[in-house]
Formats: structure tokens, C-alpha cells, sequence
């Protein structure tokens, strides 16, 4: 096969490669195939068109317009002249394939079915990116910007998918890069001849080309470099801390943030993936959970709270975390005479369902899980470390199930001013309507519960809202003004307008994001699926503390503290859990109901906080991760430039030495090595700026290829017949008389090939200079070498040699 086919068949191989990273997105493989079989014709026509040979722009013209043909086929044969032929009306059909695409990436959860959109835009992208990388590595004969199309491929491919399947698809796509850049080497290597410095062939042996042993060894050796530079881009990531997920992120969708090993965790935009959870046709289960709660209304699992609104959207503000201690600190705000029952739940979630926070019911007292997890005490809230998810994770919550009465939240005193000022805080740009909403629709209130359980009857009862999950889930001033207006939303539109509506009034708030308590099985255990993704609000009241509220319509169910007709005594007892629970701990729960002050033991139940806005400090400050990035990123940076500090140093010594070269009292050995070291830079200058080198010519012929090829003239061609006289001087006259200013004429080499090319070639040349693969050859012939010193016919012949000298005399005395 010749080096064009053999570059065309890798360039198809590294494309597939790298497209397999995205198999995770959607539910069917067979994509792959049809993209698969699309980009061998496209490789094919490639392959005819160039032996022919057409003009490379041409070339790849007639590629794109194989594409085009079968995309039409596949995709659009009905509104094609003849089937194939296509028309306006295909252009617009396509158009119409990538709209419902692109809702359909929005629509379903990962791995999503495979519309006829999501189709058109996976085997549409494949060949477009397969066609790039076959015109970049094949028709204009450069594999090494041909791997930007393809990492573009598998970064796409690895962020969407949320990193699912993680370093097999890397693999794949960099094994499919270096066999490319390996196919290129071998061409270049066979179109240079024989390459001197490798091995000596045996005698009688005959070979051309890139089978010559001395062409053999560059390309075991680069082989060898790809696979340690693999190996280092595999490894070394795992050394450093790695951001992580989102946060409902098991679809695949998430935008979060992991904590990376450090003392904080930064803010977060759950809504669009909350709202992708919400539209899914199918709902999969993404946790189950089995509890010794008397009832499961209230077990909201909560994954986090959103507490500063800047007038764009709420966030997650930026908080410290610290080690998860064996007992969590008391809930920020519960006093005592308050009735509270600890329960425990046995959760486990789903090995596709990846996110970095994980879901608990609130207020959590201890947690019993296994991996790098930490607390965020303000929040109350576990945030995986180093990459650490939920995927397939089994934990057991203790947590407490607060009942306060109608009275004692209607008694609730002030709220710290510490609190108050950052969770009342609101925007200068909320529009007047929100607060004079607000106080209209409490107007009459004596209190701030009732101000509160008012805005919740109004947007759940009495305010004419509806439930409408396909409402854009825009959360600033303009979307909560929208959303008053046309009252219709889900639950992130209720849930952060009440929480904005109370902080007009002077109640702090905050929203939280997580899970509705799910949907009993037969078995005992709760299912809860990405449908029971929710949003609600938390209003703090001093002695209770953070109190649920559920304003959405349709969606969870009001706490019994909000209900006129609710009990106001406390649930019975806890019952023991289920036997069937899953396998995580099964330490007993707690053998007391509620902590009251009265009681001796109140201290077990934690400290008493009596606000939540000062964060803990940090544990330390992580010197040794600092380290390990900035080392990481120094090879990053240095990696890239090694041979242009390579080459940079070598012109320096070559030239430094032939700059010496007029100097007394150098021996004709010495000035003949400068003499050749001068011919070897400008040989190498040439070879930089696209003149490779031919070592079977003469200097002067050499010379002349150089002038020729290199479009050189004036000064610098004459520098280089110059330069090829003194070499031939120093190497055939009976007396040499070598020359003198060889390294200005090298410097006037370099400007002259400089001017005479393009800036990209001057570019590479001093980026990537070509003649930097001296390196590999020299290190292939010292790795010969020493192969050879320590073979083993060497080493037997010495064992032997040590053996005789050291052997007693066999002469008797």
C-alpha cells in the first residue's frame, strides 16, 4: 500500500476512534455503522481523486459533495430530485432534522433514543469531522494539525456525556491520533531514503526506503515516545484534582463543580438540568431508598441549597468545607420544646445517576458513607472530593424529622441580624411589583408564618397559577416579572419567587434543589426518578430553622405546619427498618425520639446554632495540590516547547563554534569539525523551512538543491556555496584552507529561507522545527547501542572471559 493509502486508511481509523466517544450519548449503536460505512466513501473518493491527481482544493470539494449526496439519501430522499439529487427543499428539511435535534438534546436524558434529528447530527458531524482530518493529514500532507478536528470530536463528545466512560474513549481517540502521526512518519521516513545512524544491516542484505534498519530505529523509538507521552497524559491527571459533574448531573447534562481536594465549593446553575430531568418521556430511577419514618410525605431529598440571588439567577454562594465528622453539627436555628424525631434511611443510588452533591433528607445528624466526601456546614450539604459521585454509591442518613406547630412558628422571634442581612438581601433591580405583590397578597398577616403560609396558599391555591414544565426556566428579575404575570412555570419559577417575595418582606429564604420524597414499591422501598427532580423554598424561623414550604401546585405536599386542620402533636415512635434494606450499615437508630433540653443526653443531639452565615474555616491551606498543579502545569507549557529550546541551543553551539573558527592555533581536526557543523545548521535550516536533506549528494550539488528549492538569491545563495566550499575544502584538498565567517553565512542562510516562505512555514520552522527528529535518532542509536553492549552473546563471551582468569590451575604441585 503507498503512504497516501496507508494515511487514508489511518485518518479513517483515528476519525471512528475518536467518534466512539460518542456512543454514551444515545441509546442505539447503529449510528456508528451507517457514519462508519458514509466516511469510507468519503475516504475512497479521497483516495481517487488524488491518484488521478486533482487539485487539492478539488479533492476535498468533490469528498464534501460525496457527503452531501448520502446525507441526502439517508436523511432527506423525498424532497431530492431523483432521490439523490439535492434541492432546496433538502437544505430545508435538514434544517428541520437539526431544530428537533437540538430540542431533542434538550428533551431527553443521557443515553437519549436516536432521532431521526440527533441522527442527522452525529453522522452529520462524524463526516464533517472525518473529512476535515482526511484533507488535513491526507491531501495537504500534515497529521499534526490534523488532531485539533479530533480532539474538537471527543472534547464535545466527553463533555456531554459528562465524562462517561472516561479514559477508554480517550484512549481510543489518542491511539487513533499517534497511529496517524505514526503512518505520517513512515511516509516522510520512506521519501527521505536510507536513514544513517541505525544499525548496520548484514552483509548481503539489500533494502529501500523505510525498511532500511536505520529507518527502522526513529520509528520504534517514536512509537516508544507516543506511548510514554500516552501513558503520562493517563496517569498524571490522576495525580491532580479533577473538577467534577453537575449538579443533578446523572443525566449527563450537568454543570457543577467538585471541590478539588481544597477548602471550598464554588457555585452552581442546576435549573437547566433540573429542567431536563422534569421533561424526560421516560423515568428512570435514579435512587432508592427504604426508611423507619412513619410516614414519607416530608422525606424531601435535598441535595443543596441556592442562596444568593444577584438579580440574574440564585446561586450556590462560595462556602468552606471541612471533614465529614462522625456526628453532624446541630441544625442551624432548632431550639428547644421543639418535637423532633430521628429516623434513618438506607439510600442507594442508581450506577448511571452521577452528580457531586449527595441527596439526604434535612436536616441530616450523621451520614455513614464510603469515599472522598466533605460537609458544607452552612448548607449542610456532602460535596464529593477529587471526583467523587454518586454513581452507584450506598450510604445511610440519620436525619430528624422537625414538627413544629402552627403556634410556635407564629411565636418565632427575630431572626440574628447576621442571617437576616444576607438572606433578606435582594437586588436593587428587583422590579416594585415583587414586593408590592408580596404585600398585597399578605396583607392582614400579624406574623411572619402567616405572611409565609399566605404566599404559598397563593401560588399553590388561590393565585390561578399553573404547572407548565416547558416554560423557560429563566430565574432573574425579567423571568420572575414574566412569571407573576402570566402565572405559569414549574417549580423552579414558584419556588424562587416565593423565596424573592419573602425576602421583600423581610423573612430570610433560600431555595433548595433535590428530590420529592418519591413513589412506594411493593416492597417496602421508595423509587424516586428524574420526574421528582424539584425545587423549594426554605424560610428560617428562630428556635425551628430552616422550614420547608412548597408553593408548586400539583408537586409534593404541603407540611402539616401549613394546614389548618394538621394534628399538632408529634408522629409515634419510630419502627425498626425494613429486614430487606440494603446493604450498607445497619447500626440501630437513635433510642431517643426528640431532643429536648430537659433531657441529660441533649448534648448528643449536637450543639444548638444559632445562625448559619458564618462558614467554618478552613482546615489548611493545601500546599501539596498547589504544587502538583503548578508542576502540571509548567510540563503543560514546557511540553510543547521543547524543540524549539532544542533547536535554539543547538544552532547556538554550531554557530559558536564555527564563530571560532579563525582563531589561532586550532589544529585542522578542529576547524574541519566546525567547518561541518556550520554545513550541518544550514542543512538543517533548510530542512526547517520544507528543503529535507540528501545525503547522497556532493557538497556543491547539495548546495545547489538547497538554492534551487529554498528560492534563495543575492547574499544568502552565495553564503551557501560559500559554506559548501569551505566544506569541501576541509574535506578532499590535499591542504584545507578553511573558511572564515561561516556562521554569519549560516545566519544569512536562515533570513533568506525566512523571506522566502510563508509565515506558517516560518512558523513550524520555529515552533516545530522537522530536524528536532535528530533527537529520536540519536536516542535510537544510543538505545542500540546499548542493547547491543548488554546482549547476550556479549555478556556469555565476558561471563567466559571472567570465568578462565578466575578458574583454579589445574597443574599439580
Amino acid at each position: 500500500m503507498s503512504g497516501s493509502g496507508r494515511l487514508a486508511l489511518c485518518a479513517f481509523a483515528a476519525t471512528l476512534m475518536a467518534a466512539g466517544a460518542l456512543l454514551p450519548l444515545v441509546q442505539s449503536t447503529a449510528w456508528l455503522l451507517h457514519a462508519g460505512i458514509m466516511l469510507a466513501v468519503v475516504g475512497g473518493v479521497g483516495a481517487l481523486t488524488r491518484r488521478v491527481p486533482l487539485a487539492r482544493t478539488l479533492t476535498v470539494a468533490l469528498q464534501g459533495l460525496a457527503a452531501l449526496l448520502m446525507l441526502t439519501v439517508v436523511f432527506a430522499p423525498d424532497q431530492a430530485l431523483l432521490g439523490i439529487v439535492p434541492t432546496p427543499e433538502v437544505f430545508a428539511q435538514f434544517g428541520r432534522l437539526l431544530t428537533e435535534g437540538g430540542d431533542d438534546v434538550g428533551r431527553y436524558a443521557i443515553p437519549a433514543p436516536a432521532t431521526d434529528g440527533i441522527r442527522l447530527m452525529l453522522i452529520g458531524g462524524v463526516l464533517v469531522i472525518g473529512l476535515a482530518v482526511d484533507a488535513i493529514a491526507v491531501t495537504f500532507r500534515g497529521a499534526a494539525p490534523a488532531g485539533l478536528p479530533l480532539l474538537a470530536l471527543y472534547s464535545v463528545a466527553a463533555g456531554l456525556s459528562g465524562g462517561a466512560g472516561g479514559w477508554l474513549w480517550f484512549l481510543l481517540a489518542a491511539g487513533g491520533y499517534l497511529l496517524l502521526l505514526l503512518a505520517e512518519g513512515r511516509d516522510r521516513l520512506s521519501q527521505w531514503g536510507r536513514v544513517f545512524g541505525g544499525a548496520p544491516r548484514a552483509p548481503g542484505r539489500f533494502s529501500s526506503g523505510s525498511d532500511a534498519s536505520g529507518g527502522r530505529a526513529p520509528v520504534r523509538t517514536g512509537r516508544r515516545i507516543g506511548v510514554v507521552a500516552l501513558g503520562v497524559a493517563l496517569v498524571v491527571p490522576a495525580a491532580l484534582p479533577a473538577l467534577d459533574g453537575g449538579l443533578l448531573a446523572g443525566t449527563g447534562a450537568g454543570n457543577g463543580s467538585g471541590v478539588g481536594g481544597g477548602g471550598t465549593i464554588s457555585a452552581v446553575n442546576p435549573l437547566v438540568s433540573l429542567q431536563d430531568n422534569l421533561n424526560q418521556p421516560e423515568d428512570r430511577e435514579a435512587l432508592r431508598y427504604r426508611t423507619n419514618a412513619p410516614d414519607t410525605q416530608d422525606m424531601y431529598l435535598r441535595i443543596m441549597a441556592l442562596d444568593k440571588f444577584d438579580g440574574t439567577s440564585w446561586r450556590f454562594s462560595q462556602r468552606k468545607v471541612e471533614d465529614v465528622p462522625d456526628r453532624l453539627p446541630g441544625s442551624p436555628g432548632l431550639g428547644p420544646g421543639i418535637s423532633t424525631t430521628e429516623v434513618r434511611t438506607n439510600i442507594s443510588a442508581a450506577e448511571w445517576y452521577r452528580q457531586n452533591y449527595l441527596p439526604m433528607p434535612y436536616p441530616a445528624t450523621q451520614v455513614d458513607v464510603e469515599g472522598r466526601w466533605r460537609f458544607e456546614p452552612a448548607g449542610r450539604t456532602l460535596v464529593g472530593d477529587r471526583g467523587q459521585s454518586t454513581r452507584g454509591v450506598r450510604y445511610e442518613v440519620s436525619s430528624l424529622l422537625v414538627n413544629p406547630t402552627r403556634e410556635q412558628l407564629a411565636a418565632a422571634p427575630p431572626a440574628p441580624s447576621s442571617l437576616r442581612r444576607e438572606y433578606t438581601e435582594v437586588p436593587a433591580v428587583l422590579p416594585d411589583v415583587v414586593k408590592s405583590t408580596a404585600l398585597d397578597v399578605t396583607e392582614g398577616a400579624a406574623n411572619d408564618y402567616e405572611r409565609a403560609v399566605r404566599l404559598q396558599d397563593w401560588f399553590a391555591l388561590d393565585g390561578g397559577f399553573t404547572y407548565n414544565t416547558e416554560v423557560d426556566s429563566g430565574t432573574g428579575v425579567t423571568a420572575i416579572t414574566r412569571f407573576l404575570r402570566n402565572k405559569e412555570g414549574f417549580c423552579v419559577h414558584f419556588s424562587f419567587a416565593m423565596a424573592a417575595m419573602a425576602r421583600t418582606l423581610g423573612i430570610p429564604a433560600r431555595v433548595a434543589v433535590g428530590f420529592t420524597p418519591g413513589t412506594p414499591q411493593p416492597d417496602g422501598s421508595v423509587s424516586v426518578g428524574l420526574r421528582d427532580a424539584h425545587a423549594w423554598p426554605e424560610l428560617y424561623f428562630e428556635g425551628v430553622g430552616w422550614t420547608r414550604f412548597e408553593p408548586t401546585p400539583s408537586r409534593g405536599s404541603a407540611p402539616d405546619y401549613t394546614r389548618e386542620d394538621a394534628p399538632s402533636d408529634g408522629p409515634s415512635d419510630a419502627a425498626q427498618p425494613d429486614a430487606g434494606a440494603t446493604t450498607a450499615p445497619s447500626a440501630e437508630p437513635s433510642a431517643s425520639d426528640s431532643c429536648q433540653a430537659q433531657s441529660p443526653q441533649a448534648a448528643e443531639c449536637g450543639p444548638v446554632a444559632p445562625g448559619a452565615a458564618v462558614p467554618p474555616t478552613d482546615p489548611g491551606f493545601p500546599l501539596k495540590t498547589v504544587g502538583w498543579i503548578l508542576l502540571g502545569g509548567l510540563a503543560v507549557v514546557a511540553l510543547p516547547l521543547l524543540p524549539l529550546l532544542w533547536r535554539t541551543r543547538t544552532r547556538a553551539r554550531r554557530l559558536g563554534s564555527a564563530g571560532r573558527l579563525g582563531s589561532a592555533g586550532r589544529a585542522p581536526a578542529d576547524a574541519t569539525a566546525r567547518t561541518l557543523m556550520a554545513w550541518r545548521e544550514i542543512t538543517d535550516t533548510a530542512w526547517d523551512h520544507g528543503v529535507p536533506p540528501d545525503e547522497s549528494r556532493t557538497p556543491r550539488k547539495a548546495a545547489e538543491r538547497i538554492v534551487r528549492l529554498g528560492r534563495l538569491e543575492g547574499a544568502a545563495a552565495e553564503a551557501v556555496h560559500r559554506v559548501a566550499g569551505s566544506v569541501e575544502q576541509v574535506l578532499y584538498a590535499p591542504e584545507p584552507r578553511p573558511g572564515t565567517g561561516l556562521a554569519d553565512d549560516a545566519r544569512r542562510v536562515r533570513e533568506g529561507l525566512g523571506a522566502s516562505v510563508g509565515r506558517w512555514t516560518r512558523l513550524r520552522a520555529l515552533l516545530a522545527p522537522r530536524s528536532s527528529v535528530r533527537v529520536v535518532w540519536a536516542a535510537s542509536k544510543r538505545w542500540t547501542s546499548l542493547t547491543a553492549r548488554w546482549s547476550p552473546q556479549r555478556l556469555s563471551g565476558a561471563t567466559r572471559a571472567v570465568t578462565a582468569r578466575w578458574r583454579p590451575s589445574r597443574q599439580r604441585g
